[in-house]
């Protein structure tokens, strides 16, 4: 079989594995063209994966479009765009990108394996600096590793509040108790609600949601990545963090298109705003672990009660069942969890874990996310049901994991070609950004917003 037959039989697994997991009818799969060529470098089919994901939000505001016209709108998604995606999008002018990792951040070998801290949070930071019981200087960190066994140290870190993973093979993973819970997961968990009165919104070419209003609670990477993309075809999003929080290594990439305001859910007051923009929102999505809302009086039931045709879309690292279904993760732990930076090690003959070359898993998840909400919306037109839908990072990387690479061919280089006419007027400075790695006949992406800073605007929609 040839490259080419390759990447696309890859590429049309993952984009129907996308596609029907958000519950999209398979006759729609045929409007969807890749273009382009290249790979980015890794045992797994990473490029592919980036382009199916893509593809299929794309689709799902196609099918949206179909729904109010005579004809399905195509979908052509570039290969390598779609890979530079998955990185960065953003090139600052003048000024500089936070560094995505603090100073103690990484993989550390252990007495018996490899671990990898994550302490980006200063909750984080400090929980693992205790359970070391050292200053956050990269080598004493390293020393202090060396004396534990991986496992132990995962487990305390864990138990302080803290984000850590020691590296397990695939093998291991499939034979731990929340690795064989999530292999039972599907991709997505999809439930459909109640019918109430159908909206009164119709889907434009223009801005297909327009008028449409997203309320954000995510961080990091894939719950902001999927509400980006929202923002990108002209729903109204509003993103709200606590007082205090900041993630500057990832806000100037995923704020794009948005409105940022702060709420503090525990103060009467505040917690009231936040009920009345549930109310009125279209779509929810939210980052937050499994019973994180529910410990603070917003379940799915309460939320479903003060907004019955809500579209309800949520994200967990480790996924949904089995006794990790509460643990704090990331894309760059799942993998060291999942076998995925053992996998790389091995293929790469290295002596230290290799992780994918960018954090596909949060990216994957973030565009299976908007395909879930944008095919929501699709519902809530044609029969006044609302929904319910789960994703998981650990679940997405099981379904990476199925695709190893075949032959790669090395992407060109970003070249000034590659980047959006224009200068994007970020809080922090000038930027240029990507060219959109996917078009609907029809109805190109258009951000109305450039980045802006956490906190920067009012809770309440315009």
């Amino acid at each position: 079989m040839s490259k080419g037959k390759e990447a696309v039989s890859t590429f049309d697994d993952f984009l129907r594995a996308f596609w029907l997991a958000a519950g999209g009818d398979a006759d729609y799969l045929s409007l969807v063209r890749m273009t382009g060529k290249g790979d980015l470098p890794s045992c797994f089919a990473v490029s592919d994966f980036a382009t199916a994901a893509l593809g299929a939000a794309h689709l799902a505001i196609g099918e949206l479009l179909h729904g109010t016209s005579n004809a399905a709108p195509r979908v052509v998604v570039d290969r390598r765009l779609a890979s530079f995606w998955f990185g960065t999008s953003l090139r600052a002018q003048g000024w500089s990108l936070p560094a995505p990792w603090d100073a103690v951040a990484g993989d550390y070998r252990a007495a018996d394996g490899w671990i990898r801290l994550h302490t980006n949070a200063p909750h984080h930071w400090q929980a693992a600096l205790a359970v070391l019981g050292t200053s956050a200087d990269r080598e004493a960190v390293a020393q202090a590793v060396s004396r534990w066994d991986a496992a132990a140290l995962e487990s305390a870190v864990i138990e302080r509040q803290g984000c850590a993973a020691m590296m397990r093979t695939a093998q291991q993973w499939a034979a731990h108790p929340q690795g064989w819970s999530v292999g039972n997961e599907p991709l997505l968990h999809r439930t459909l609600t109640a019918p109430v009165d159908k909206p009164s919104w119709a889907a434009s070419p223009e801005h297909p949601l327009r008028g449409l209003r997203v309320l954000d609670l995510t961080r990091i990477l894939a719950g902001p990545v999927a509400t980006r993309f929202l923002a990108g075809f002209g729903a109204q999003v509003l993103r709200i963090d606590p007082h205090g929080w900041e993630e500057p290594g990832t806000v100037p990439e995923v704020v794009l298109g948005k409105r940022c305001a702060r709420l503090n859910l525990r103060e009467a007051l505040e917690r009231g705003v936040f009920e009345r923009l549930l109310s009125e929102a279209d779509v929810l999505v939210h980052g937050y672990r499994a019973d994180a809302l529910a410990h603070l009086g917003l379940d799915a039931d309460y939320r479903r009660a003060l907004n019955p045709g809500l579209v309800d879309v949520s994200l967990n690292a480790y996924g949904w069942t089995g006794p990790w279904r509460e643990r704090r993760g990331f894309d760059s732990l799942v993998q060291m969890s999942t076998g995925i930076a053992d996998a790389g090690m091995h293929a790469q003959g290295s002596d230290k874990p290799v992780p994918l070359p960018v954090q596909a898993l949060d990216h994957a998840a973030g565009y299976l996310m908007a395909t879930a909400a944008v095919r929501g919306l699709s519902q809530r037109l044609a029969t006044g049901e609302g929904c319910q839908v789960q994703a998981s990072l650990a679940r997405t990387a099981r379904l990476l994991m199925e695709y190893p690479a075949g032959a790669q061919t090395p992407l060109a280089p970003v070249a000034a070609e590659d980047f959006a006419i224009g200068v994007e007027h970020t809080f922090w400075g000038p930027a240029q950004r990507l060219k959109p790695a996917a078009y609907v006949e029809g109805s190109p992406t258009r951000w109305e917003l450039p980045g802006r800073a956490l906190g920067a605007d009012e809770a309440k929609w315009l």
